[in-house]
C-alpha cells in the first residue's frame, strides 16, 4: 500500500453514531496527534458550525478544536467566495450556513442575490420554496452545500438537504452545484486547508454513496469502515452503483489505527 500522509475522515457513521462515541475513536485521534499526521474532521453537516461540531466531539471525548473541522456549509462559502469576493447570496439554512456565509465575507441579500445558497433548513416552507423559485429565476446561481437525502433524527430518519433541493429543482428546472459529498469539492476544500495533494490523502468513511465516492472522485485514497451504512451484505451492491472499490476495508476504528500506524512504521 502507498502509505497516505494526510487523512480526511468522516464522523456520524464513523467517529461516532448520534452522541455515542465509536469504540477507539478517541485512540485514533490521539494517534494521529502523537505522530503529527494531518487531518481534518470533514462533514456533510451545514447547521453546525466548526466549533459546534468540535464541542459535540469533545463531549464525547474525542479530542477536537474547531480549526479541525471542515463542513459543507463552510466549503460551499468558501467556494462562492473564490469566485466572486463579497458575493450577494440568500441563505436557505440554519445557523451554521449563515455564519459560514458571514465568515467568507460574503453579502447575505434577500432582494436580489446573485448566489441561493442551500443546506438542511428544518423550518422550510412553501413561501421559501417559492422565493427560492423567484431568485434562481431571476439569475440567481444555486448551490447546494449536500445531497443528502436523509439524516438521522432523534425520532428517526428526517429528509435531509437533498431532500429540500428536490422539491427546488422541481420549482425551478435547475440543478444546484453540490459541494458536500460525493462531490469532490469538499474534498478539495479539505486538501487546500492542509496543504496536501490527492495522491497523499485517504478518506476514511462508513458510507460508500457519499464518502468513498467523494474521495475517489477527488483521486484520493479510500478506507472503508464497516461501523455504519455500509456492511459486508450491501458493499457488493453498493460498489456496483457507485462504480468505486475502496482501496482498504477495515472492520472498526480500531483496525483504522492499526493500518495507519503500521503504515507509519513499515515507511521508516
Amino acid at each position: 500500500m502507498t502509505r497516505w500522509s494526510a487523512y480526511l475522515i468522516d464522523l456520524d457513521g464513523t467517529m461516532y453514531h448520534g452522541s455515542r462515541m465509536m469504540p477507539g475513536a478517541d485512540d485514533l485521534i490521539n494517534a494521529m496527534k502523537y505522530n503529527h499526521i494531518p487531518y481534518l474532521f470533514v462533514t456533510n453537516n451545514s447547521s453546525r458550525t466548526p466549533s459546534d461540531v468540535a464541542e459535540h466531539l469533545r463531549q464525547m471525548g474525542i479530542p477536537a478544536e474547531a480549526e479541525d473541522v471542515c463542513t459543507s456549509a463552510v466549503a460551499a462559502a468558501e467556494y462562492i467566495a473564490s469566485m466572486q469576493p463579497g458575493a450577494k447570496v440568500a441563505p436557505i439554512g440554519e445557523y451554521g450556513l449563515i455564519e459560514a456565509l458571514k465568515q467568507a465575507g460574503l453579502t447575505i441579500e434577500t432582494e436580489n442575490p446573485e448566489y441561493v445558497v442551500q443546506g438542511i433548513d428544518r423550518s422550510f416552507s412553501y413561501d421559501k420554496l417559492a422565493q427560492a423559485a423567484k431568485w434562481i429565476a431571476n439569475g440567481a446561481r444555486y448551490i447546494l452545500t449536500n445531497p443528502d437525502l436523509q439524516l438521522p433524527g432523534q425520532e428517526g430518519i428526517m429528509p435531509g438537504a437533498g431532500t429540500i433541493s428536490a422539491a427546488i429543482v422541481a420549482a425551478s428546472s435547475v440543478e444546484p452545484v453540490i459541494v458536500g459529498k460525493p462531490s469532490g469539492i469538499l474534498m478539495k476544500h479539505a486538501m487546500e486547508r492542509l496543504g496536501v495533494q490527492p495522491d497523499e490523502t485517504a478518506v476514511i468513511g462508513d458510507n460508500m454513496l457519499t464518502d468513498i465516492s467523494a474521495g475517489a472522485h477527488a483521486g484520493c485514497g479510500t478506507i472503508l469502515t464497516l461501523t455504519g451504512v455500509t456492511n459486508r451484505t450491501n458493499l457488493p451492491g453498493l460498489i456496483e452503483k457507485t462504480g468505486v472499490t475502496p482501496d482498504t476495508i477495515c472492520e472498526n476504528i480500531t483496525d483504522v489505527q492499526s493500518l495507519i500506524v503500521n503504515s507509519l512504521e513499515s515507511a521508516t
